[in-house]
């Protein structure tokens, strides 16, 4: 069953959605990252920055996995448009005395490190989310994941395509999750969850864990 929402929960739950619809606005309207950052409830005491919704929905379905509400210790997982926001999002939030942690592509990395957090405040994925998943599950069961999805059939037809032809196949699920709007984050999500806890990758692991209250 789950557990109905307290105050504090419902607080750090609707600044995500005011930051991610913040954000949303931002993309269509081609802008950088200049107006204020919806205002910070007290209960929001921790944030994971991360490059996008797929990292964000990985990491909803790792805190479940590992039994953890974020939300309940006061961590906001934040989308922030890709990672060249980051030195704003840090700019703007740490003044506050919110404990960040950033979750990040290897390629992007310098990103984080250049806004100003540490080594130790940092989880990067290698060579990105979706490598981590692939590597931890292996490819006969990401593709029983497609199975149930109905997306195998889909699969099987990328694969024929002249430049898919002759390429591992975990180079192939890889370039296919990122070929329609939306499956990077829907299979960001299935796939963690797909994962038993103790098989999760240590970059989502130590997202979650760096964030939360000593």
């Amino acid at each position: 069953m789950t557990r109905p929402m307290t105050g504090d929960d419902d607080a750090v739950a609707g600044f995500e959605r005011a930051v991610a619809a913040w954000v949303a606005r931002r993309e269509s309207r081609g802008t950088t990252a200049s107006a204020l950052l919806p205002p910070l409830p007290a209960a929001v005491s921790g944030a994971v920055l991360v490059e996008g919704a797929s990292d964000r929905a990985a990491l909803q379905a790792a805190a479940a996995l590992l039994g953890i509400d974020p939300a309940v210790t006061g961590v906001a997982i934040l989308p922030m448009g890709g990672a060249m926001s980051v030195r704003w999002f840090v700019g703007a939030l740490a003044p506050s005395g919110v404990r960040l942690h950033g979750l990040c592509d290897e390629g992007e990395a310098g990103f984080f490190r250049r806004a100003g957090l540490g080594h130790e405040e940092v989880s990067v994925c290698r060579p990105d989310l979706e490598g981590e998943l692939l590597r931890a599950l292996g490819t006969e069961r990401v593709e029983a994941v497609l199975a149930r999805q109905g997306d195998l059939g889909l699969f099987r037809t990328f694969q024929r395509q002249p430049a898919q032809r002759g390429r591992e196949v975990t180079a192939q699920l890889h370039r296919f999750f990122g070929t329609t709007s939306g499956r990077k984050e829907l299979y960001g999500r299935l796939l963690t969850s797909e994962l038993a806890a103790q098989e999760l990758p240590a970059p989502l692991r130590d997202a979650l864990t760096a964030a939360l209250p000593a």
